[in-house]
């Protein structure tokens, strides 16, 4: 039964192949579980509540572009998304973490009438690849400084804005932590990511215990995570926390607007990615069953939304297991139901510190800048609008900052050296909602 419903004959595989992949793919993006909650539990969200909700939305997510989708393909809460939430929505732009909740929710919904009813094709091709690849890049980018903040290797300075930090204890662990954890990764060894956190997680203990400053490594806290056991009742306490009617506001639509725009392309660019990758090619060209898998990463975010979590995405980190050769949902229900034991340890995972993840959050950027290499540097018309949106992103501290100056360079260049022609009529509406953005 399970062979015929995954067609795994026609897709050359077997059982024990897909399953093998779908332990691969897990292990690949598990770092989510611990880094996730460690991002949004700066906006005051409970970080035990936010690890259960991240492990439902994935577990849940996965399993069903697995049975739904029948693709390789891993789901879980994004990587950038959930800085745009944190840095750029809830400390950046003062809105309460229970409104941005109801903008990822509302965003899920639109995202998923647009999937439905194919709208997406067009709004697709509206929007410029040389954006699409820079946006990517830059939030890369935005990742990376993320971590190297958390780990203090980069700090404020008054004169200069930032500078590299003192070395001591903490940089000094950070760099050791990056190092090992680079390694792990240039091998290819399953896992290496969190292998890495649980590495420098050890490292770091004497700090604020044998010297130096436990708030230094411990999100800015005064005083060390405490020892509460392994396992625990898993934390609700979010569960429909989201502010639906504060969410509809006009002056939030922007950011609504963001995590749709945000998502939609980072879970398109990865269907590609992955399908070219792996040959998982329909008759038409395109990848395989990608309405279905739109609809599901639709359906992650509004559940991201419900749960207490950052709009959910799909994974490059699938790449591996498909490596591993998984071809079918197969693989995806695998690797899903390998999340959600980890709801019952959030005792156990809440004592890593935040200077355990920054080794993973740079090298998460290392990974997002790949699409950098698509970008038309030599015909400055595509690349300086491209440049702009990769840079105004961690310069900016705002994913959404980066995406409409991309946007509004790009359609003012080409209107002014007279190639309408790439500038579509939707370009020009979502232009229009930028610069209300704006005011």
């Amino acid at each position: 039964m399970i062979k015929k419903y995954f067609q795994l004959e026609e897709n050359r595989s077997n059982i024990k192949t897909e399953i093998l992949a779908g332990v691969t793919t897990f292990l690949a993006a598990m770092y989510i579980i611990v880094v996730n909650p460690a991002i949004i539990s700066k906006t005051g969200m409970p970080f035990n509540a936010v690890l259960t909700a991240t492990v439902i939305v994935a577990g849940f997510s996965t399993i069903m572009m697995g049975i739904y989708a029948k693709n390789p393909i891993l789901v879980a809460p994004g990587m950038g998304l959930n800085a745009f939430f944190t840095f750029s929505v809830v400390l950046g732009m003062g809105v309460k973490w229970e409104t941005a909740l109801g903008s990822v929710f509302w965003a899920g919904i639109v995202f998923l009438i647009l999937s439905v009813f194919n709208i997406r094709t067009y709004i697709v091709k509206a929007i410029p690849k040389q954006i699409r690849y820079s946006v990517s890049a830059g939030i890369g980018l935005f990742i990376a400084l993320i971590g190297l903040v958390d780990a203090h290797f980069i700090v404020g300075d008054p004169a200069t804005l930032i500078k590299l930090g003192k070395m001591n204890e903490v940089t000094i662990t950070f760099i050791v932590g990056l190092i090992i954890t680079a390694i792990f990764v240039i091998k290819r060894i399953k896992g290496g990511l969190i292998l890495g956190i649980l590495i420098t997680t050890v490292l770091s203990i004497p700090i604020g215990r044998i010297y130096g400053n436990a708030s230094a490594i411990n999100f800015g806290l005064p005083t060390l995570v405490t020892w509460k056991g392994i396992f625990a009742q898993p934390d609700f306490s979010l569960l429909f926390k989201m502010d639906l009617i504060g969410s509809l506001q006009f002056a939030i639509w922007p950011v609504t607007f963001a995590f749709l725009f945000t998502d939609m392309f980072d879970s398109l660019s990865t269907f590609v990615g992955v399908a070219e990758a792996a040959d998982l090619i329909d008759p038409n060209g395109e990848p395989r069953n990608v309405k279905q898998s739109l609809i599901v990463d639709a359906i992650s975010t509004t559940i991201a939304g419900i749960f207490g979590t950052s709009a959910g995405t799909a994974y490059i980190e699938s790449a591996t297991g498909i490596e591993q050769g998984g071809r079918t949902g197969l693989t995806a229900l695998t690797a899903g139901l390998l999340f959600f034991p980890f709801m019952f340890i959030s005792p156990l995972l809440s004592v890593i510190p935040s200077i355990a993840t920054a080794p993973a959050l740079v090298l998460v950027g290392v990974f997002m800048m790949k699409p950098i290499l698509k970008i038309n540097w030599t015909h400055f018309d595509d690349s300086i609008p491209a440049f702009i949106a990769l840079i105004v992103i961690p310069f900016s501290y705002s994913i959404t900052q980066g995406i409409i100056w991309g946007f509004l360079t790009w359609t003012a260049i080409k209107l002014i050296l007279g190639k309408k022609d790439e500038v579509s009529l939707m370009l020009i509406v979502i232009d229009i909602f930028a610069i209300l953005a704006l005011l």
